[in-house]
C-alpha cells in the first residue's frame, strides 16, 4: 500500500507517499526451486519465504500415537480464578509425573478447545501453496503459541521432582516436574493447553488440560481510532466483541451507538482452492465494533470508554485529535513491517523481534504528547491467514493506537493471493485476500476492497494507494505512491532515474538539509525497520551515490512538519537516540516534480503529476521495486 502525504496552505505542500510491494524486489535469483529450502524469514520474488521456525512446519507433520502408559503424568493451568480467565494475564502451566523428561517435551496452546488436533493426511493439497512439497500427513488445527518444557530450567536436570513410590524409605519410582508462563488474551473461545513429545518434527499427545474459557468472552476490547476525514473534529473509534449486539463510545458529553460487522471462513480465500485462513489458521473474530465521535475540536484532548452495561466497559481513556487540515504544525510517527511478538518465551507462526520495543518507544512518544498522529504503511500484523493473531496484534498496538490517529496502508501480507484478484499472484496473505485487515482498520476509502485514500492533517496531506491493486495511469487509483517492504532504514538524495538532481547541505547543526527552491525530484528515504527481521546491507554491493545514510536496526520515524519545514529524525527503539536526521526546506517551484521507478517507464509511475502546481513532493520509499535492486 501507498501513503502520499501534501499541505497545503496558501503555497506550502507536503506530500508523502508510502507504498508497500507484495514482493521484494531485493532478488538476486528467480524464486527458489521446490528442492530449495523455503524456510528463511526472508520474502522473495514470486513466494514468500517463511521462518526457521520448526513451529512453523507443525501443520505438516505426522501426529503419532505416543503409547505412554505412565500412570502419574498430568497437565494443570494455575492462576486462573474461579470466574475464568481475565482479558489479558500470564497462567503457568505444570507438568508432572514425567518419568523420562526429555529436549523435545513441548506444550502447546489451542483454541478453541475442540478444535482437531489429530492427523490430516488428506488435507495435503493446503500446505503446498507453503512451498513444503513433502508427502506427510498433517495436524488438523494450529496451536496459537507452543513452547519446549526445557524452557524451565530445573525439568531437563529434574532439580524438581517427587517420590511416587517407596519402599522402606527408598523412593523407587521419581518423577519429574516442569513449569512454563503463558501470556493469554481475550481471544473469547475456550482454550486448552496439549503437552506433546518428540519435538515439532513428529508430535504426539502424551495428555491435556480441560478446557478454560475467558471470565467475559464478550469483553469490548482492542479500541483503536483513525481519521475519517480532514477536520479534526471526527474519530472513529473501532473495537473487537464477542457480543454482536450494537455497543456505544461515550466521550466528551457524547455518545454514539456501534455499527457491527464481521467475517467468516467463507469470506477467506479459496473459491479455486482451500487456504490457510479459510482452514487450519482460522480463528473466530467475533464482532468488530465502529463507531464515530463526532462534534469534536482538532488538537484537543478528550477522553472516552466504549462498551455496554451488559457486556461491560473499557477502561476510560485519554485521546487527542489531530490538527485540522490547514493548520500550522503537525508531528506524526511512521514506519512499515511491524507485526508482534509474543511476551512470553513461546513460538508463534510469525515473530516480528523488534515490534514490541518499538511499539514500547512509541508509546513514550504518544504519552509525552510528540506524536498528533501514526502512520503504519502496510505489512500490519502478519498473521497472514492465522486468524487469533491478529488480536494479539491489536493487544500490542493499543498503548498506541487507541490514543492518537492511527492511519494504516495495505501490503502485500495483508492482501495478495493467487486468484484473489490482487495485482500478483503470491500467496502473501495466506488467504486473507485483504478481509481482515478492512474490517479491523476501516480507512476513509470509496468501497470495500478499495483501500485508497487520501486525508490531511495539519499542513499535511497524506494520499494512500495500494500496490496490490491495478496502480497504471489508466487505473482509478492516484498516481503517486510511498513503498513499504525493506526492513532496514536508507536515505537517498533527491533522485530521478538514478541520478542525484539535489544533494542535502549541511545546516549549522551539522543536520543534512535538503533546499527545494527548484525541486527538481524527490527525497526518498526507506523506513521498513519497526518490527519483522532487519535486512543487512549486502557487503558486496557497491553504494551507489544516492545512497546517502544505511542503518540496519528496529525504530521509527519521526516527524515534525510546518509550513516552510519538514524534519524528521530515525529514533532507534532500543534507547530512543536519533541515528539520522534530515530537513525539507520548502521554496519555489519552477520545475513539474516527477518519481520514477528505477528501470521503468516515466510513462509508467509520474509520481506527483496531479498537484504540480503546488510545488512540492517529498517520495518516501518502504521498499524498492520489484523489477530491480534498488540498493545494489
Amino acid at each position: 500500500m501507498n501513503i502520499f502525504l501534501s499541505s497545503n496552505i496558501t503555497s506550502f505542500f507536503f506530500l508523502f507517499l508510502f507504498l508497500l510491494g507484495s514482493s521484494s524486489a531485493r532478488t538476486l535469483s528467480s524464486s527458489p526451486s521446490s528442492s530449495s529450502s523455503p524456510y528463511s524469514s526472508t520474502e522473495f520474488y514470486g513466494q514468500t519465504e517463511f521462518s526457521s521456525s520448526d513451529f512453523r512446519l507443525l501443520n505438516r507433520r505426522s501426529l503419532l500415537s505416543c503409547h505412554d502408559s505412565n500412570p502419574y503424568l498430568q497437565i494443570n493451568i494455575d492462576s486462573v480464578s474461579a470466574s475464568g480467565l481475565s482479558n489479558d494475564q500470564n497462567v503457568t502451566v505444570s507438568v508432572s509425573g514425567v518419568l523420562a523428561p526429555v529436549k523435545s517435551d513441548w506444550i502447546g496452546m489451542i483454541s478453541p478447545s475442540y478444535a482437531n488436533v489429530t492427523d490430516c493426511a488428506k488435507n495435503e493439497v493446503m500446505y503446498l501453496q507453503t512451498g513444503d512439497t513433502s508427502k506427510l500427513p498433517l495436524l488438523c488445527h494450529y496451536p496459537v503459541k507452543a513452547q519446549y518444557v526445557s524452557n524451565d530450567p530445573d525439568y531437563l536436570d529434574c532439580n524438581n521432582n517427587q517420590c511416587q513410590k517407596s519402599v522402606g524409605g527408598s523412593c523407587l519410582v521419581k518423577t519429574c516436574n516442569g513449569s512454563l508462563t503463558f501470556h493469554v488474551i481475550n481471544i473469547r473461545t475456550d482454550i486448552e493447553f496439549v503437552f506433546f513429545t518428540t519435538g515439532f518434527d513428529a508430535p504426539c499427545i502424551l495428555t491435556q488440560t480441560k478446557p478454560v474459557s475467558f471470565a467475559n468472552p464478550n469483553s469490548p476490547l482492542y479500541g483503536h481510532l483513525s481519521s475519517v476525514d480532514s477536520t479534526g473534529q471526527s474519530m472513529r473509534l473501532t473495537w473487537v466483541s464477542g457480543d454482536q449486539t450494537p455497543q456505544q463510545v461515550q466521550f466528551g458529553n457524547g455518545n454514539q451507538t456501534s455499527q457491527v460487522t464481521t467475517f467468516t471462513q467463507n469470506d477467506m480465500c479459496g473459491s479455486k482452492s482451500i487456504t490457510p485462513a479459510k482452514d487450519f489458521g482460522w480463528h473466530d473474530p467475533g464482532y468488530i465494533h465502529t463507531a464515530v465521535m463526532t462534534g469534536l475540536q482538532p488538537s484537543t484532548n478528550y477522553s472516552y470508554k466504549y462498551g455496554s452495561d451488559s457486556v461491560g466497559w473499557s477502561d476510560q481513556i485519554q485521546f487527542r485529535t489531530p490538527p485540522a487540515a490547514g493548520s500550522a504544525e503537525l508531528r506524526f510517527l511512521a514506519y512499515g513491517d511491524m507485526g508482534k511478538a509474543p511476551h512470553d518465551a513461546s513460538v508463534e507462526h510469525y515473530i516480528q523481534p523488534g515490534s514490541i520495543p518499538v511499539t514500547d518507544a512509541m508509546a513514550q512518544e504518544v504519552a509525552s504528547g510528540n506524536a498528533n498522529a501514526i502512520f503504519h504503511i502496510g505489512d500490519i500484523s502478519y498473521a497472514t491467514g492465522f486468524l487469533a493473531e491478529w488480536d494479539f496484534f491489536l493487544q500490542q498496538i493499543g498503548s498506541v493506537a487507541s490514543r492518537v490517529s492511527y492511519m494504516t496502508a495495505i501490503g502485500n501480507h495483508e492482501r495478495d493471493y493467487t486468484d484473489s484478484g490482487s495485482v500478483y499472484t503470491t500467496t502473501d496473505s495466506g488467504g486473507e485476500c485483504g478481509v481482515p485487515y478492512e474490517t479491523y482498520f476501516p480507512m476513509p476509502t470509496s468501497a470495500k476492497d478499495k483501500p485508497w485514500y487520501s486525508i490531511e492533517q495539519g499542513p499535511v496531506h497524506f494520499t494512500v494507494i495500494s500496490t496490490e491493486h491495478d496502480w497504471n495511469s489508466t487505473s482509478e487509483q492516484v498516481d503517486l505512491a510511498l513503498w513499504g517492504h525493506v526492513h532496514n532504514y536508507e536515505r537517498m538524495c533527491a533522485v530521478y532515474q538514478n541520478v542525484c538532481m539535489a544533494m542535502p547541505i549541511k545546516d549549522a547543526n551539522g543536520t543534512d538539509t535538503y533546499y527545494n527552491k527548484n525541486y527538481s525530484a524527490p527525497v526518498h528515504a526507506v523506513i521498513g525497520m519497526a518490527g519483522f527481521s532487519l535486512d543487512q546491507f549486502p557487503s558486496n554491493a557497491s553504494v551507489n551515490s544516492w545512497s546517502l545514510v544505511r542503518i540496519s536496526d528496529f525504530g521509527y520515524v519521526r516527524f515534525h512538519a510546518t509550513v516552510g519545514e519538514l524534519s524528521a529524525e530515525l529514533v532507534i527503539a532500543n534507547n530512543q537516540t536519533v541515528e539520522d536526521s534530515f530537513r525539507i526546506i520548502k521554496g519555489s517551484t519552477t520545475q513539474k516534480p516527477v518519481g520514477v521507478r528505477n528501470n521503468a517507464s516515466p510513462d509508467r509511475f509520474r509520481s506527483c503529476q496531479p498537484l504540480a502546481l503546488l510545488g512540492f513532493c517529498l517520495y518516501i520509499w518502504m521498499c524498492v521495486m520489484r523489477e530491480s535492486l534498488f540498493w545494489l
